[in-house]
Order: structure tokens, then sequence, then C-alpha cells
């Protein structure tokens, strides 16, 4: 590997054909970078226009090329692609690196992960890759109760699911940052997680780096100088989606110690295995704030730190961090087709694998975004055709109950995509176990092993062997396919020598896998 460091910016040409990958994962569906224009400042989230709500929950200060190039800091920096070819990409920061693998995008992230980010030899928990998630978050937002939590996994069951990982979401609790069982919903919570342990699943908690104000642990908390300040010396108070908190200061030794032995008491006093760390964007931070983990990107890097020490974790927002035992999840993203929707799905997986995070799922199937799904007929085929794309990612998650809001064909159609990601889970659990060691991405897009490929974004590999390329349009009766040089077995059985593009039928049930040079699925 040959690399140079530049104090602040860096001035390279995109020769035509190279490609480049990284930086935010919201910005998924416009890689590959360099054929057209595109900016992102990693520092404030701020992407195509100057917003800081513009997307970047999950970003890393990376930049991998299909040439085996790749760019890397330490902090934060600011990237342009003008499309134009010579001198193509401008890239400003701090101690930048310009680094060189092996000419392909697999040397690039290769070189790139052995040098800056090197895997940890550690992966989240299997079980959250051996069967479905369930969430409560979408059938009963802000309304949890013990009773309601059990009769929806008990629903789950009835219907032919298999038992998995069941997360209690949002006002499980006294307040935000009092982090204890709420007794007037959820009386007797060591009965609940001992039952829902008996049914063979295991149990989350969602949780936020945030303190409700005025609230006896705000108090305790100030008191101790465990909260985010102001410049004025004052605790930063700031507006998040659910109204105005304080915010732990997550670099504080205490402020962690702190907030470990809350959870480790709701571990081994009510049987909770793990907690679905949420938040922690960059947009909840400022420059100027007065902490121990200063800065927006140190925050949120160390809600991640505070995270990896938990098996059964999750993080829809992330800095940094590659290479680290975290499952992240895709933004909450709306219930529809296309762009911003289903059609995201892939593009931004391959982006999560690329900037270092090979623990992935992708939102909620049928989509995450509450505000879409509160009223309003629900549209089973693309439910149907979210969960055989999610049954294809290393994990899967559904919060809306199929059983509920399907009829009996569809029903059986995710019944039937859920079957396969179970056949597909000693496989899975092989890929877990090589990204522990090496760091690579699970789910990889095919230029990552057939350079010429890097403008395929609506198909994947699992690893090396599987060719993914679930139905992703409405009403499809074919689906097009590039399959890559190799042989490839496909779902109908026949072995069609690479490369070669090829149309086959699809219907409803149709999720469309290849295996090369024959291995099964």
């Amino acid at each position: 590997m040959i690399s140079e460091r530049a104090a602040s910016r860096l001035q390279l040409a995109v020769p035509p054909g190279e490609r480049w990958w990284g930086g935010a994962v919201a910005d998924g569906q416009a890689m590959p970078f360099g054929h057209s224009p595109h900016r992102r400042n990693l520092a404030t989230s701020a992407g195509l226009v100057d917003d800081d709500d513009a997307g970047a929950n999950q970003s890393a200060p990376l930049l991998v090329s299909s040439n085996g190039r790749y760019v890397w800091s330490d902090q934060p920096f600011e990237f342009a692609f003008d499309g134009a070819g010579a001198g193509g990409l401008t890239v400003q920061g701090h101690d930048l690196v310009c680094g060189q693998g092996e000419p392909t995008l697999a040397g690039a992230f290769r070189a790139a992960s052995t040098e800056h980010f090197p895997a940890a030899g550690r992966a989240p928990a299997p079980a959250m890759f051996a069967a479905p998630q369930y969430n409560t978050w979408i059938e009963m937002p802000y309304h949890p109760t013990q009773e309601k939590v059990l009769a929806y996994v008990r629903g789950l069951l009835d219907a032919g699911f298999p038992p998995g990982l069941v997360m209690i979401d949002d006002q499980w609790s006294e307040d935000y940052g009092t982090w204890r069982f709420d007794r007037a919903r959820f009386p007797d919570p060591a009965a609940m997680t001992s039952t829902l342990h008996d049914w063979g699943c295991t149990v989350m908690l969602w949780l936020v780096p945030f303190i409700s104000p005025d609230s006896e642990t705000f108090r305790s908390l100030e008191e101790h100088g465990w909260l985010v300040r102001r410049p004025d010396g004052e605790p930063a108070v700031r507006r998040w989606w659910n109204g105005f908190s304080a915010l732990l200061d997550l670099g504080h030794p205490g402020a962690r110690q702190w907030l470990n032995d809350e959870l480790h008491a709701l571990m081994s006093e009510h049987g909770v295995d793990g907690f679905k760390f949420d938040a922690g964007d960059l947009t909840h931070y400022r420059d100027d704030d007065v902490a121990l983990a200063a800065g927006r990107v140190a925050q949120c890097e160390a809600w991640a730190k505070l995270g990896a020490d938990y098996a059964f974790n999750e993080f829809r927002a992330c800095w940094k961090m590659g290479g680290q035992p975290l499952a992240q999840r895709l933004h909450d993203k709306p219930p529809t087709w296309g762009h911003g929707g289903l059609g995201s799905l892939i593009p931004e997986g391959i982006a999560q694998g690329l900037i270092g995070h090979p623990y992935i799922c992708p939102d909620m199937i049928g989509g995450g975004e509450l505000g879409f799904l509160i009223e309003g007929a629900i549209d089973q085929e693309l439910f149907v055709r979210y969960a055989q794309c999610a049954a294809l990612f290393p994990m899967m998650q559904f919060s809306l109950s199929p059983g509920r809001v399907l009829d009996d064909e569809h029903l059986a159609a995710v019944r039937a995509a859920v079957d396969l990601h179970q056949r597909l889970v000693p496989d899975l659990l092989v890929l877990v176990d090589h990204a522990a060691r090496t760091g690579e991405p699970i789910l990889r897009p095919l230029a990552y092993a057939y350079p010429g490929y890097e403008l395929v974004q609506d198909q994947f590999l699992l690893g090396t062997d599987l060719l993914c390329a679930p139905v992703l349009e409405q009403g499809a009766a074919t689906r097009r396919v590039a399959l890559p040089p190799g042989s490839w077995r496909g779902p109908d059985g026949q072995v069609t020598e690479g490369p070669a593009d090829v149309t086959i039928p699809v219907t409803l049930t149709s999720i469309p896998v290849w295996t090369r040079n024959g291995n099964s699925p």
C-alpha cells in the first residue's frame, strides 16, 4: 500500500470509469460517485443542500475507489465530485490520507480497513442473525405495555413466524434518562422477559442519550457534571423528535459508568438481553458544546463505543466505528417503491458495508417511517417485496405484524421469505465470523468481486457464492439480472455461464438467488 498525507486538502483526478463509494450511507443511491456532481460535509451531515437535516445518520471519513484508491482521515472532511474527470474529487479536512491498495474496490477497502479500522474480532450476538427481529414501534408507538408486547409476539408465533429477537421500543421507561420500567405499563417486567425467553425469544430495550429536564435524574447528573453544557456553562437542552431534552456527556467516565450501571441492572433484575441505542445523530450536537467528548462526531462515536460492549445492540446513527461489533439498521423509510423507499435498501446496504459496517439490517419491513403508516391501507405487494429483500440481508426486522395486515396469499409469501432467511442462517453465520476476523462486508456490490460491474445497484453478493436479485418493481412479471463471470445455478436449477444478462419470469413468491459454481444456499 502506498499512502501520502496532506495537511488539509486533496485534489484527485477521476479518470473515466473510476467509481467511488463512502462517506454517508444516506447517499447510497447516489453511489458510485464520479460520473456526476456530488458533495457532502461529514462534519455537519450537510449534503447537496446546506441543510443539517440532509441525512448522514451513519457516516465515516472514508472514500473507496474501484481503482484501489482510498481517502481517509480520523476527523470529518468535506468532499465534492465535479463529475468532469481531471481534478474530479476535492477533499478538505485535516490529516487526510490518500492510500492505494490492489487496483480493485476490494483492494481499496481491505487496505483502508487494515490500516485504519481493523476488525475487532467480535460480532454482535449470533441470535441477531439467526431469526427475524420483531420491533414493537409501529404496532404500539409511544404506548407499549406488558400485555401488548406479549400479545404482539404471541400473534407472530401463532401466525407461523419463528421465535426471534423482540425489541421493546419507546416509552417502556419512566422517563427519558430514567431507565426503569414504568410499572403502570409493565407491572412485572421480569415475568414478561421470562415468558418471552420461554417462547424462544431474546429481549432488547430502546434507549437514547437524552435526559428529560427537571427530572430527578437530570438534577443528579447536572450535579455530577455529566451533562453536555453550552458555552455559558448551563446544561444544553436540545429539541429532538420527542421534544426537548438534555444530553448525557458520553465522553465522561462517570456518565458512562452511570449508564452502564443502569443497563446492567435491567439485565440482572429483569432478564433483558441488550439494547437498541437510538439517536446519537450528529444533528443533536453543536461544535461549541462543552463536554469531555467535545463536538458532534465525538459524542456520536462515544455512544457507539458504549454500545459495542453489549452483544445485543442496534444503531441507526453512527460515526466511524468500522470493524466494530455493532448492528447497524438503515434509517426509517416511507412505505414506498423506488427512490427513497424499497429501491434504496440495496444501495444503502452496500454503502454500510463499504464504510466498515458488515452487520447490517434494512429498515423495518414495509418501511418504518411512522407518519406514513398510522393511517391508510397497507400496500401488500410492497410489504412482500420488502420482506423478500430483507430476508437476503444479514438481519431482517418486522414491526407491523404481517398476520394483522396481510391477506392469506401475501402472508404466505412473507412466511416463505422468512423460511429462506432461516435456510441461509448457516451461511450467514459463516460470513459473520469472516467479517469479525477481516472486517469485510457481508453484503457486497458485484464490483467487490467482479470489476466492471460498478453500476449494478439493484443486485448484491452475500460473500462470494450467493448472488441476490430480489424483485423491486411494482407489478413485475420479469426480473433482469446481470450474471458476472463464472458458473451460476439459478432459481430454476439451470446453470448459466457468465458473463450474461438474463431475464427470468417472476411471481409474487419469487426471490431470485443464484449460487456460484453450484454451491447450495
